[in-house]
């Protein structure tokens, strides 16, 4: 069944409504009538199977069938992306909503080549933010990724919540593997049996094209990051954040 978004504000499971684009995409595209089924979500863990009983040219008014509920990862991880050039942003956002990262910052570097006054700001996390519904509608994912307003690093740390795990990618000689520092990591963090502790938070800083510079690295280090290699082999920066993601996936979930 096709997918639709609620944010959480307007989120009433006995009374659920579609409105603006989702409106749209339901009558004007998908062309759903009336008695139609369809699943709604509201990107905090909540879904609902619902039947189409109303429509018109500003909304559509659903009934509940059947709710469920997705509970919460225990890892938390949020990406903090330097905006790469082009649209490889866009498949970053969409990648880390089907791996499973809970948040984005996109950062502004020194070397990022997008420079962003306020205004552009503020436009470019809109667009991602839409970039990462359709990526939770296609992927059936419930829980939606945060997208941050994009900041520069230092910003960044200023705002930045408390995390368990700081990791930078990183070119310098003293960078330690992924691998190595997430079992270290683990060893100390391994969950008893009634271990009830809330989600452990972790921030993965990725660079731009050509790197961080050394006083980002500097900063980043003076706030607890450690600086990690993803092996000999130099990757793109969309790889670079697929990889990373990928790896703390499968390794900590």
């Amino acid at each position: 069944m096709h997918r639709f978004y609620i944010p959480p504000n307007e989120w009433n499971r006995d009374a659920l409504v579609l409105r603006g684009t989702e409106t749209h995409h339901a009558r004007d595209v998908l062309r759903l009538k009336r008695g139609d089924k369809l699943v709604v979500f509201d990107g905090r863990g909540h879904e609902v199977t619902a039947e189409v009983v109303e429509l018109n040219s500003s909304e559509i008014r659903l009934r509940k069938i059947h709710q469920a509920s997705t509970p919460a990862l225990r890892w938390q991880i949020t990406l903090g992306q330097a905006i790469p050039k082009g649209k490889n942003m866009d498949l970053i956002v969409q990648k880390a909503v089907e791996i499973g990262a809970s948040e984005i910052a996109p950062l502004i570097s020194e070397r990022t080549i997008v420079n962003l006054d306020p205004k552009e700001a503020a436009q470019k996390q809109a667009k991602w933010r839409q970039v990462a519904i359709e990526a939770a509608k296609q992927s059936g994912q419930n829980w939606l990724l945060e997208v941050k307003l994009p900041s520069k690093l230092k910003d960044f740390f200023a705002d930045a919540p408390p995390f368990d795990l700081k990791l930078i990618g990183s070119l310098q000689t003293d960078a330690r593997h992924l691998k190595k520092v997430l079992a270290d990591f683990q060893s100390e963090h391994r969950p008893g049996a009634e271990d009830t502790n809330p989600a452990l938070r972790v921030l993965m800083l990725i660079g731009p094209e050509g790197d961080f510079t050394p006083a980002e690295l500097a900063l980043a280090k003076s706030h607890g990051c450690q600086p990690i290699t993803l092996g000999p082999i130099i990757l793109r920066v969309e790889t670079a954040a697929i990889y990373c993601l990928s790896v703390l996936s499968y390794e900590l979930f």
